[in-house]
């Protein structure tokens, strides 16, 4: 995947390589005039740009679509480098998290009643390691494909905090910074989509 981030009257910098999912994001510009725009481009990368993996995670476990998850990732880029001036804080990856699940609402409310543009396919399939035997790996496989479908059957405020709080390993004040909730509803909303992911895998627990 390759996204890219424009603004007028700004400068050109090379493509910044990130993980393999989504290879490439570029910030282009034009005209280089003054110093403080490049800081704060530079920051920008330092602060927000690192956290592209997460960023795509969580949007793509909200709108279960690839091809919708790279569209709002780039817009969620697009408004959080716009409104990067406004940012003092330490935790880029919490900043940029809740611009991604405020853009995937708004996607998801604006396409309700259209449906989603692709189906939802989940990476699961990591490479063998050597330790790893087929048929171990086989089993790790098919356990995986039937917890991404017991996800995709959950409501979209608990694959959030189910997303948030095992695969990105944010705290509870983390997951309430983002969600605007209170940590109490945190940690409530997370035992009840434990217990409903627990459900649907028919009771197993792990």
């Amino acid at each position: 995947m390759s996204l890219l981030l424009k603004k007028q009257h700004a400068y050109e910098t090379q493509d910044l390589e990130s993980n393999p999912k989504i290879v490439k994001f570029s910030v282009v510009k034009e005209q280089p005039e003054q110093s403080g725009p490049q800081q704060e481009l530079g920051s920008f990368e330092e602060l927000i740009l690192p956290h592209l993996d997460a960023a795509h995670n969580l949007a793509r476990w909200l709108l279960r679509s690839e091809q919708d998850a790279q569209d709002v990732v780039q817009e969620a880029y697009l408004r959080a480098f716009k409104a990067f001036g406004g940012f003092h804080g330490s935790n880029g990856r919490g900043w940029l998290l809740m611009i991604v699940r405020n853009t995937s609402f708004t996607f998801l409310k604006k396409n309700k009643s259209a449906g989603l543009s692709t189906p939802f396919d989940e990476e699961i399939h990591a490479p063998i390691s050597d330790s790893t035997s087929p048929v171990t790996h086989l089993e790790q496989v098919e356990e995986a494909e039937r917890i991404a479908k017991a996800m995709a059957k959950l409501p979209e405020e608990f694959r959030e905090i189910l997303v948030l709080r095992h695969q990105e390993g944010l705290s509870y004040k983390e997951i309430a910074d983002i969600a605007r909730i209170p940590q109490g509803t945190v940690m409530s909303r997370l035992a009840r989509a434990r217990s409903k992911l627990r459900e649907f895998l028919g009771g197993r627990s792990g």
